[in-house]
């Protein structure tokens, strides 16, 4: 085993890729020598050059545009949006063309891309840098949604989404980006679909994505001695591994779902939806899905603490659900 950040992981995961396929190529802003904003991409221009590094302008609609025109042509683009906020200018692109060219085709053109976004709160930077957009995306027929919350998942999911013949919105975590994890050496996929236990429990089943699993797992250790957690990551929005999340609810008779995009209309209603389709006669109390504040995230850090699921809520939220 070694131990390295998650934002290296996924270096290393595009560094790989590039390595074995050559079809596969970067775009984005910054991503040439900079070595895009949060440092991702850090070196693999000076490796592969302008041909396989496609540094544009600002103009997220011509990132994605010219993705999918690559990728109609067999080529494998990998699209950077520097945050995911403003992925809404290319919301064309990727709704209209990249999700339904493959169906309209009648199967003859593939759309082998990912693109990455990073998303979510607790560095300040207010409400057009801080949105947790995944149910859009997981709401679109055609497009595969996943959100990695360890280096190991990161590595093994960007790796099995750049393989996939189907666009991936692939959401990295700024917060996670400096974290450090242990991987083993040996190479390793994730298949898109496939969820993780990542804490064994049998009083309750909490359910988190993305940078919520670190705040779940603390929550789990802190509470250890009134209450014994499972907390399971699906990893992939969509697919969903509806089997692991409904055999562990089935086990505990409880569930939590805790998200950091706003409660309504989340991708945690959905899992709810999934859990009371396949196991309803199993629950001994209500479901409850915690997410953010139905509101813009301020600038200020301590209202956007605020508006944010913290350790604390998710410990009071676990209580009065065990209590019942």
């Amino acid at each position: 085993m070694r131990k390295i950040t998650y934002l290296s992981a996924l270096n290393e995961a595009l560094c790989e890729e590039m390595e074995r396929d050559k079809d596969i190529f970067l775009i984005g802003e910054d991503i040439g020598k900079y070595g895009g904003v949060f440092g991702v991409t850090r070196g693999i221009y000076e490796k592969y050059g302008f041909e396989r590094v496609k540094q544009t302008p600002i103009s997220e609609s011509v990132i994605i545009g010219a993705a999918i025109g690559a990728a109609i042509t067999g080529l494998r683009p990998i699209a950077e949006i520097m945050y995911v906020d403003f992925i809404t200018l290319a919301m064309d692109q990727i709704v209209n063309q990249a999700a339904n060219l493959h169906f309209m085709s009648g199967g003859q053109i593939d759309i082998p891309m990912v693109i990455r976004a990073q998303y979510g709160t607790g560095t300040a930077e207010a409400a057009q840098h801080s949105q947790c957009l995944e149910a859009w995306f997981a709401h679109v027929p055609g497009l595969k949604v996943v959100m990695p919350s360890t280096a190991y998942d990161a590595k093994g999911l960007l790796k099995s989404s750049i393989r996939d013949n189907n666009p991936v919105i692939f959401l990295e975590h700024r917060g996670l980006y400096s974290k450090s994890f242990e991987i083993p050496e040996k190479d390793w996929e994730i298949k898109l679909g496939k969820g993780d236990i990542k804490r064994e429990g049998s009083d309750i089943t909490l359910i988190a994505t993305g940078s919520m699993v670190e705040k779940a797992l603390e929550v789990a250790e802190d509470m250890s001695s009134d209450v014994d957690i499972e907390i399971i990551d699906p990893r992939t929005i969509y697919p969903l591994d509806i089997n692991l999340i409904s055999k562990s609810v089935e086990k505990t008779g409880n569930v939590l779902i805790v998200q950091e995009a706003v409660t309504k209309f989340g991708t945690g209603s959905e899992i709810l939806r999934n859990i009371i389709d396949s196991s309803f006669d199993f629950l001994n109390s209500p479901p409850k899905v915690l997410g953010s504040m139905y509101a813009p995230i301020a600038y200020s850090f301590s209202l956007e603490k605020a508006a944010v699921p913290q350790k604390n809520d998710i410990a009071n939220a676990v209580m009065d659900m065990v209590r019942k």
